[in-house]
């Protein structure tokens, strides 16, 4: 068995069939000085074919997906206008005079190894589009067919080192029952077209394609990022139950996407979805979400290859992204980086990577040249849609009013310019640190909403890094400090008036769903897989059954003590539960 990244839920059971790009004999050699000339011209009558091939199978794409995913392709035909790939080559050839295939493979062995050294996941994605394009190019320079997944005439499971998202939508998906791959990432293209062709897929496994033969018997569980190889007959007869019963539970599902979230009594909540790229949005309409409850905008930036996204640039993003929810809400929170997210182009402190150092509101209040573009940018979306703005890690009422004071700044610059603007839009915080929980009843009189951010909360009041291994059995969301934070932060703000939201992990954990109903939060955002699970749960109890169980988890002493208790009200009133549960494991 191999463990890599779940890039798409599912299983899939079937025979390997090892994907190989077409290893061409390059050929490298020396041109005479008079010939340079014509060798760059066979470059750019090779980078116009490569073009041409890129924009049909983004037209081929758009067809059989969407609009966004196809959009993806874009990045590819954008590369062969990028000046660090398409002007070094011609300057290379008329300097080392030799022939363009040689300096194609060169210059892009060069770029992606830049970007190795960035450390960077989502660059690293971008590395399988870069060998990409350059094999296209080489391939029309040698005149040669290139290798493609279009001939598949059988079912089969595909082993191989990457897959270009080019790969992904050639290749015949009738016949293709899963695929797994040595390189990729959970936000690479790659992974984003296997959600979109809803095909299990496993990224990450380092040596899958040394460990596989053709016709091996492979098993793909794209939930929990495991592959079997040539496994027992008892380990294929479980997983095949397995693969019965994910079907059946997401089809027992698909009858809620346009169902609301609504108790048994009657009472309603809003359930959101999480994104971190515009191209997530597709999930959040599919699974039946009615908003988005956190558009995490850093990933804007960590995805930027130098600088920083532009004021228009970010519009645009926040416009479509509008548009595309229109009439549901879709709240940006502004910059977040610092912590364990960090753009290097930035060039921020050496602090930037502490928990509890600058990050968050702190960043963007010390750098409003990077602040106030956004800020103008999701100003300029909200015209266009139901945006509502969300500051993160705010500690106190100065840092919120100090927040306001630069929004009430980029208002007066887009006025000055007479360009339209939501004049009333919602603005609110996150409440993901202790010192702004407590103080809640004080921001509640100048927010519109709260939306409280679990991750973060709890780490901060426990004392525990999330990401430290050697502690987590210590992160306990169900610690009794961690519930009287929540609770005293819904009151405070049902008590000024304001709606309150919950956008962190436990949001999207059924089991807690129960308690967070119970303690009157008004809305809950996660990952967009999540909302069917939740909106069940939801649609099978009464809220004065959820304030029942509230209560007594809040009669209780210890961590271990409530979780026992929660876990087992909610398995004895909800046994299906414990299915979706291992399912979803």
């Amino acid at each position: 068995m191999l463990k890599g990244v779940a890039a798409s839920p599912g299983v899939a059971i079937g025979k390997a069939f090892l994907f190989y790009h077409e290893d061409v004999d390059l050929p490298h050699y020396t041109i005479d000085e008079s010939k340079i000339d014509a060798e760059i011209a066979r470059f750019q009558d090779a980078m116009k074919q490569t073009r041409r091939e890129l924009l049909d199978i983004q037209k081929k794409s758009e067809e059989e997906m969407t609009e966004v995913h196809a959009r993806i392709f874009q990045a590819h035909i954008l590369l062969l206008e990028d000046p660090m790939f398409v002007d070094e080559i011609p300057i290379e050839i008329e300097k080392s005079r030799k022939n363009a295939e040689y300096i194609v493979k060169k210059v892009t062995d060069d770029l992606v190894d830049q970007l190795s050294k960035l450390q960077d996941e989502y660059l690293s994605g971008r590395t399988i589009d870069i060998h990409d394009v350059a094999r296209r190019i080489i391939h029309n320079l040698l005149e040669k067919e290139r290798l493609d997944l279009s001939t598949l005439s059988e079912e089969v499971i595909i082993i191989a080192q990457d897959l270009s998202p080019a790969d992904t939508a050639l290749m015949k998906k009738e016949y293709v029952l899963g695929f797994a791959t040595n390189f990729g990432s959970r936000t690479s293209h790659t992974a984003i077209m296997a959600r979109a062709l809803e095909i299990p897929a496993v990224v990450g496994l380092g040596t899958i394609t040394s460990e596989v033969k053709n016709g091996d018997l492979v098993i793909i569980d794209g939930s929990s990022g495991e592959v079997l190889v040539n496994p027992e007959e008892s380990i294929i007869q479980s997983y095949i139950s397995k693969q019965e019963r994910f079907l059946e539970f997401e089809r027992s599902l698909d009858v809620l996407r346009d169902l609301p979230a609504v108790t048994i009594d009657n009472h309603s909540i809003d359930l959101a979805g999480n994104i971190e790229i515009p191209e997530e949005i597709d999930s959040v309409l599919h699974h039946g979400a009615n908003g988005i409850g956190l558009y995490r905008t850093e990933f804007i930036y960590i995805r930027q290859k130098e600088g920083i996204p532009s004021e228009e640039e970010q519009y645009q993003l926040y416009k479509d992204s509008a548009e595309k929810m229109a009439p549901n809400p879709v709240i940006i929170r502004t910059l977040d980086l610092g912590g364990d997210k960090f753009a290097s182009q930035l060039q921020l402190s050496d602090d930037v990577d502490s928990m509890l150092g600058l990050r968050g509101i702190r960043l963007c209040l010390q750098r409003p040249d990077i602040f106030l573009p956004q800020l103008r940018a999701i100003l300029r979306a909200s015209a266009h849609g139901n945006i509502k703005i969300m500051f993160p890690m705010v500690s106190g009422i100065e840092e919120f009013r100090q927040a306001k004071a630069l929004l009430d700044q980029a208002k007066k610059d887009l006025d000055q310019k007479e360009i339209p603007y939501k004049q009333d839009i919602e603005i609110g915080l996150m409440i993901e640190v202790p010192a702004a929980a407590m103080t809640s009843d004080i921001l509640a009189r100048e927010a519109d909403f709260f939306s409280i951010g679990t991750n973060d909360l709890i780490q901060y009041s426990l004392a525990i890094h999330r990401g430290n291994q050697g502690i987590t059995h210590l992160y306990e969301p169900l610690h009794p400090a961690v519930l009287r934070l929540i609770r005293y932060t819904i009151d405070a703000a049902h008590n000024a008036g304001i709606w309150i939201g919950m956008c962190g992990e436990m949001a999207g954990d059924p089991v807690m769903v129960p308690i967070l109903l119970g303690m009157g939060l008004d809305e809950l955002s996660m990952s967009p897989t999540a909302v069917p699970e939740v909106k069940k749960l939801i649609r099978s109890l009464t809220l004065k059954e959820a304030q029942e169980m509230t209560q007594k988890a809040f009669s209780l002493s210890t961590p271990w003590e409530i979780e026992s208790y929660v876990y087992g009200e909610t398995m004895k009133k909800f046994p299906e539960l414990l299915t979706w549960i291992s399912l979803r494991a």
